[in-house]
């Protein structure tokens, strides 16, 4: 997963919109505005790629202070490159953090690579304070079967033909069909939050299901 990430990395933020057909920037603004994070919140941008989450929290409040984790060092280089002041090299099922450390955890396209995505919301709710919240941004399975194999194929025909345009080899982003077939529903993952400690978890929904949006409240 490190070397893949490391490949894809500089046409990292280039392929997330090209997958999201633009709204990914939108989508991500909307989670920051709704999360209405406190003043001189610290949040957590976890799996942060190249910092989207990082840099957007910090323009919503001046006093907010933002730790990025990756597990790729060439992520958090760019992410540097970008403004983000500080970046972790670290697994989401470790966090190298103390329990009740952030007002909120903020994760964009992570969660399907975790390889344990249970013990990662674990450990996501052990660094979250009270009252905090947990969002995301991620690809799902849309719960209807045809729907969910149309946007299975729509996926493996974009990941084939920007694989062959950007590196010459067709089947570098196939991992996120690949990854998507093993991985819950929108459904289902509210769920495991909800079992985790997460009070009052909201999430919507935007390509027929195969995007999911999550807010989770920490009770």
């Amino acid at each position: 997963m490190r070397a893949m990430f490391h490949t894809v990395a500089p046409v990292y933020d280039f392929i997330t919109r090209a997958f999201s057909y633009g709204m990914d920037r939108s989508w991500k603004r909307t989670l920051v505005a709704q999360a209405k994070l406190p003043d001189n919140a610290i949040v957590l941008d976890l799996a942060c790629g190249t910092g989207d989450f990082s840099l957007l929290a910090a323009g919503v409040q001046p006093g907010i202070r933002s730790v990025a984790l990756d597990i790729t060092e060439r992520m958090l280089q760019l992410a540097r490159e970008r403004g983000v002041e500080r970046g972790v090299c670290g697994d989401a099922c470790a966090l190298p953090f103390p329990a009740g450390t952030f007002d909120a955890v903020f994760i964009g396209y992570g969660l399907r690579n975790f390889p344990n995505l249970k013990l990662a919301v674990n450990e996501i709710e052990r660094v979250t304070r009270p009252g905090g919240m947990l969002v995301s941004l991620d690809f799902f399975l849309p719960a209807n079967p045809v729907s969910r194999a149309l946007y299975l194929a729509y996926l493996y025909t974009q990941g084939c033909f920007w694989g062959l345009v950007l590196h010459g080899r067709p089947r570098v982003y196939t991992y996120i069909p690949h990854s998507l077939r093993a991985f819950v529903s929108i459904e289902d993952f509210s769920l495991l939050l909800r079992k985790a400690g997460y009070g009052r978890v909201d999430a919507q929904r935007f390509i027929l299901g195969g995007i999911g949006l999550h807010w989770a409240a920490k009770e």
